[in-house]
């Protein structure tokens, strides 16, 4: 028996124990289904570190990137001086060529090309 086997055991043992004693009755959340974060398509050895990230609201650089584009956009709709609308504009196109290089697809497919669009339609009616 390795000294893991008998840790596991000995722990086993004394949630048993604890269970008899009805120390687990009442508790709250009890006979509700667990909150489990889904990480399966994770590797193992990058699990934890993805944890901690999330623990820290830090996003992989995607999700940041499209936080980023939305934050952007919602900005531009306050703006009203044209050129500071207009660097707006550039950042925002920049992100967007970005994410869509960091996707590996053509823009021209890409959804989220069509609607840049409709938001520079959008911004450029007076």
């Amino acid at each position: 028996m390795s000294l893991f086997s008998a840790y596991h055991r000995l722990i086993e043992d004394k949630i048993q124990e604890a269970i008899r004693r009805g120390e687990f009755d009442h508790l709250p959340g009890s006979g509700e289904p667990l909150q489990l974060d889904d990480d399966s398509h994770l590797p193992d050895d990058l699990r934890i570190a993805y944890k901690i990230l999330k623990n820290a609201d830090c996003l992989p650089p995607e999700l940041q990137l499209r936080k980023d584009i939305r934050q952007t956009e919602e900005l531009l709709a306050g703006i009203q001086d044209t050129q500071e609308k207009y660097r707006q504009m550039k950042k925002l196109n920049f992100m967007i060529m970005k994410l869509n290089m960091m996707r590996r697809i053509s823009p021209l497919l890409e959804e989220g090309q069509r609607y840049y669009e409709k938001v520079i339609d959008k911004i450029a009616k007076p």
